[in-house]
């Protein structure tokens, strides 16, 4: 497995999905490079971070968001469904 595999192949990694036999390729893959557990904990940060953002859905966007951020944001969500 080379970098960019762990890459194109990450998500079914950490769902759970990857067969076996491509599981053992990747985590010998991730004891022998630094850079891709490093890409892989920033991921799964990153998805953590999601998450919370959304986890509660009502409440109101900080004072200190520009509001053409917070437009734009509802904009492309809207462009999206």
């Amino acid at each position: 497995m080379i970098c960019r595999e762990v890459v194109e192949f990450l998500a079914e990694y950490l769902s759970g999905d990857m067969p076996s036999d491509q599981r053992l390729a990747f985590d010998e893959h991730l004891e022998a490079c630094p850079e891709c557990v490093a890409y892989v904990k920033s991921y799964q940060e990153t998805v953590k971070l999601g998450k919370a953002a959304f986890s509660h859905p009502d409440e109101r966007v900080p004072d200190e968001v520009p509001e053409e951020l917070v437009e734009a944001i509802l904009a492309a969500h809207k462009k999206r469904i």
